[in-house]
């Protein structure tokens, strides 16, 4: 199994940092190949043509020379993910944002590189913890238009990482052993 953590952290350390190691760990120990891609650098989605362009009707962003190509290849090879991101004024990190805005235009629906495939959604607050759960719906929202399956929500600050890191580690090592969404333990 090919495990792909995409991640939103513009930072390279701090708790999102921390938790994305635990889960790559638990990657690892459940048995996959695990590869990490940062997507803070990616440019936003230009809206070309008639909004649709080459993404509705060749899959690909007509700009993807920024790298989103070498990205969008990545995901089409991965069997399972895990999205990670640090809270932003209860979003999504800005990175992560203009990444699902250009993939969810060139994989939406259940044709798409993400359709049926398992994922872990993990929000990281930051400051007062606030923004936790409108973070998730953000990527719930992604993962209901690109035909993904959730695995797992999990939401984890400084008062809580002592045992959600812990869960986040069990988490990805269980969906890379192959469990499924929805599997009576």
């Amino acid at each position: 199994m090919k495990f792909l953590i995409i991640t939103g952290n513009p930072k390279h350390d701090g708790l999102c940092h921390d938790v994305t190691e635990a889960i790559r760990r638990g990657v690892v120990d459940g048995g996959a190949d695990v590869d990490i891609l940062t997507v803070e650098k990616l440019d936003r989605c230009c809206v070309c043509g008639d909004g649709w362009g080459t993404c509705l009707e060749q899959n690909r962003c007509a700009f993807g020379g920024d790298g989103f190509d070498a990205a969008q290849e990545k995901v089409k090879d991965a069997d399972a993910f895990c999205l990670i991101t640090p809270v932003y004024w209860g979003e999504i990190a800005e990175g992560m944002k203009c990444f699902f805005d250009r993939l969810r235009r060139c994989e939406f629906g259940q044709n798409g590189a993400l359709s049926g495939k398992q994922i872990l959604l993990v929000a990281s607050p930051g400051g007062s913890g606030n923004g936790l759960l409108t973070c998730l719906e953000q990527m719930d929202r992604f993962c209901r238009h690109t035909g993904a399956v959730i695995f797992d929500y999990i939401g984890i600050n400084r008062w809580n990482n002592d045992y959600k890191k812990v869960a986040a580690y069990e988490a990805a090592k269980a969906m890379a052993s192959g469990r499924k969404n929805g599997e009576t333990v």
